[in-house]
C-alpha cells in the first residue's frame, strides 16, 4: 500500500534531513515508492531539503515521489503519516527565554522545555502545533501525528486535549541517559536492556539489565558510581549522579533537561554562564537582533573557540546532518518517527524505547491523561505502550508538579489568560518571588507578543 508521508517543518536543520534519511534507508518502506511530501514555511529551506531528498533518491535508488509545498492544508490532504518538527525563530527567542526570567530573579538553566523560559517557548509553538492538529483532524482524521517539537510533552499535552488528531510524541533523550550508564558500567550498549519512564526529558531508569546474562545492573550501577571521579563529565552526568544517589534510579537524559525541573540544578551545571552569554552593555540580544552562540555545556570544549571567527555562529556543535553529510555512508538516525511507521503500516514489530502518549495508568501516580513517556511497541495493530511499574514517591512528587504545570499551560493557552499562566509560573520550582513572576510575564509578553497568543490580566 503506498502511503502519503509528510513532513511539517521539513526545513528544519535537525530532524528534516534525519527524517528523510530514516525513510530512504527503510528497507520496509522501499519496497514500493511512496509520496513524501515536504512542507515548510521557509521557501529557502524547503528548497535544501529538498535538494536534499534528490540526493538521497539517486545514492538509494529507491523510488519515493517527494512533493513541496508552503501549504498546510495541501500538505495534509489524505495523508497516512505526519512528522512535526517546527520552531519560531529558534535561537532568537530562545536568547530570550534563557535570559529575561533570570533577570527576573528565576533560578532557571537552559530555557528550553522547563522553568519560565519553557513555558514561553511552548505557548509560541503551541499555537502552530495545534493548528496542525486540527487541520489534520480535517483533512486527514486517520492520520498519525508524530511530534518531535519541543517542549515536547506540553505541547503533545495541548494537541491531545484539545484535538482528537492520534499524536505520539518522540525524543531521544532516553538514548543519552543508555549511554551514561554503559559508560559507568564500562560495557556495550548492545548489552543494555534498559526501561524508563516518567515525563519527557525527564525520565527514571526502572530497570537495567545485561542482556546477555539476564542480571540486574543497578547493583554494579551503584558500586561503579560511588568510584567514579566527580569531575568526569561533569556538565553531562554530575546532576544525574546526584540524584541517583538521592533518589535510587538513574535518570536521563542530561543535566541541561533534567536541570530544567529542578530549583537546586545550577550548581550542577557549570557551563550555564557561558550559554547565550553577552554584554548586556552592548545592548540585549533581543534588542539589537546580534543573537549570542548557544552551545549545548563544556563538553565541545567552548573556550578554544575561534578567538576572531569570520562570523559569529549560531551554535558552536553543527546539526547532526552537516556532520554526517561530511561521511560517504549514510547511517539512520535513531529517532522514532520511522519504526512506528514501519511497525504500522509495515507489519514489522519495533521496539520503541521512548514514546509519549496521554496517561492511561502506564506510569501509576501520575494523573490520567497527563503526557507521559514510556517504552512501546509498534505493530500492524497500532501502538502498545508498556505499563511501567509505579516510580518512587520522592520521584512522583517532582513529575506530578511538573504535570499540573503542563496542564495549566494548555488552559492559558485555550483562555488567554495572563492569570492562569502566573499560576503556573508560581507553582515552577525556579520561582521565588510573586512579584518578580508577574514582572516577568509582562516582561516576556511585551518582547514577545507577536509570537506569543494574546494573553491578557482578568483578576485586575
Amino acid at each position: 500500500m503506498s502511503l502519503k508521508i509528510v513532513l511539517v517543518g521539513a526545513g528544519s536543520r535537525e530532524f528534516g534531513p534525519a527524517t528523510l534519511r530514516d525513510i530512504y534507508l527503510s528497507a520496509p518502506l522501499g519496497r514500493e515508492p511512496h509520496d513524501i511530501w515536504l512542507m515548510d514555511l521557509d521557501e529557502r529551506e524547503l528548497e535544501r531539503t529538498a535538494a536534499y531528498a534528490a540526493v538521497l533518491s539517486e545514492r538509494s535508488s529507491r523510488g519515493h515521489r517527494v512533493h513541496q509545498t508552503t501549504e498546510l492544508e495541501r500538505a495534509l490532504e489524505g495523508a497516512d503519516f505526519v512528522v512535526m518538527a517546527i520552531e519560531i525563530q529558534r535561537y532568537f527567542y530562545w536568547a530570550q527565554d534563557f535570559h529575561i526570567p533570570r533577570m527576573h530573579g528565576f533560578q532557571q538553566i537552559y530555557g528550553e522545555n522547563g522553568g519560565p523560559g519553557g513555558l514561553f517557548h511552548a505557548l509560541r509553538n503551541m499555537g502552530p502545533s495545534v493548528e496542525i492538529a486540527r487541520t489534520m483532524e480535517r483533512v486527514c482524521p486517520d492520520a498519525w501525528l508524530l511530534n518531535y517539537t519541543n517542549p515536547l510533552t506540553k505541547l503533545c499535552e495541548a494537541q491531545t486535549r484539545l484535538t482528537s488528531t492520534h499524536v505520539v510524541g518522540l525524543c531521544h533523550g532516553v538514548f543519552h541517559g543508555k549511554e551514561q550508564v554503559c559508560r559507568l558500567l564500562g560495557i556495550s550498549l548492545d548489552d543494555l536492556e534498559g526501561y524508563a519512564s516518567g515525563l519527557n526529558h525527564f525520565t527514571w531508569f526502572q530497570s537495567l539489565r545485561s542482556r546477555s546474562t539476564g542480571a540486574d545492573l543497578y547493583p554494579r550501577l551503584r558500586e561503579r558510581e560511588a568510584e567514579a571521579h566527580w569531575l568526569s563529565d561533569w556538565d553531562e552526568i554530575a546532576l544525574s549522579r546526584t540524584l541517583f544517589r538521592v533518589f535510587g534510579l538513574y535518570p536521563s537524559p542530561g543535566a541541561n533537561h533534567i536541570g530544567e525541573y529542578v530549583r537546586w540544578a545550577p550548581e550542577f551545571l557549570a557551563s550555564s554562564a557561558l550559554q547565550f552569554f553577552y554584554d548586556p552593555r552592548e545592548g540585549h540580544p533581543w534588542e539589537t537582533g546580534r543573537v549570542p552562540t548557544w552551545l549545548y555545556n563544556l563538553n565541545d570544549d567552548p573556550t578554544h573557540a575561534t578567538l576572531f571567527p569570520g562570523a559569529v555562529p549560531e551554535r558552536l556543535k553543527p546539526p547532526r546532518e552537516v556532520r554526517e553529510g561530511q561521511e560517504q555512508a549514510l547511517r539512520p538516525s535513531g529517532e522514532l518517527a520511522i519504526p512506528i511507521i514501519e511497525g504500522v503500516a509495515c507489519g514489522e514489530e519495533r521496539a520503541l524505547a521512548a514514546v509519549n502518549v496521554p496517561n492511561a495508568d502506564w506510569v501509576p501516580g501520575l494523573p490520567e491523561g497527563s503526557v507521559v513517556e514510556v517504552p512501546a511497541v509498534a505493530d500492524s495493530s497500532g501502538l502498545h505502550p508498556m505499563r511501567m511499574e509505579p516510580l518512587p514517591e520522592g520521584v512522583l512528587a517532582l513529575l506530578r508538579t511538573q504535570c499540573s504545570i503542563n496542564r495549566l499551560l494548555v488552559n492559558t493557552f485555550e483562555a488567554g489568560s495572563r492569570d492562569l499562566l502566573l499560576q503556573a509560573v508560581l507553582l515552577d520550582p525556579t520561582c521565588a518571588s510573586y512579584r518578580q513572576a508577574v514582572q516577568m510575564i509582562d516582561r516576556m509578553c511585551e518582547v514577545q507578543g507577536s509570537a506569543l497568543p494574546k494573553l491578557e490580566w482578568g483578576g485586575r
